[in-house]
């Protein structure tokens, strides 16, 4: 999978309470895209420290464009990951590889909301990419950091 750290919206970040990522400055707004230029463009996310909570903590994510940097305006909500309870949320889960939609109106500011539920999570880090190539991805041990 190729990864441009200016398409991540989150790589490896600690998750504890509700956040928004990152976010992707696209432009003018609100325009008609095509983000891939013809080609499919994914989100794709996953679980890279398993969470833990000390309850029954979840977490929902989504893909938001706003007119504004922090996606409180009037947010857009493009994509929509389905809520994970914390027992589920282990490291190496793939949380989303899902191709954006074509040919919608995406506002200039692009970015993910991660809502914890019920929580705070105690320990957990998340990350979500746009990619155009998400199907060879594999989940490996950071080579510098393994003993």
């Amino acid at each position: 999978m190729l990864l441009d750290t200016l398409s991540a919206f989150n790589n490896a970040t600690a998750l504890t309470a509700t956040a928004i990522s990152d976010v992707i400055d696209l432009g003018a707004s609100p325009t008609l895209r095509d983000l891939g230029a013809g080609k499919p463009i994914y989100l794709f996310g996953n679980v890279d420290v398993t969470f833990t909570a000390g309850g029954a903590a979840t977490l929902d994510s989504i893909l938001d464009s706003d007119s504004t940097a922090d996606l409180a305006t009037s947010a857009t909500t493009h994509i929509t990951i389905p809520q994970r309870a914390v027992a589920t949320l282990v490291a190496g889960l793939v949380l989303a590889k899902q191709a954006l939609p074509i040919e919608e109106t995406y506002e200039r500011f692009l970015g993910m909301r991660n809502t914890v539920g019920t929580g705070p999570m105690t320990a957990g880090a998340l990350s979500f990419y746009l990619t155009d190539t998400p199907e060879a991805y594999a989940q490996l041990p950071d080579p510098i950091s393994a003993p």
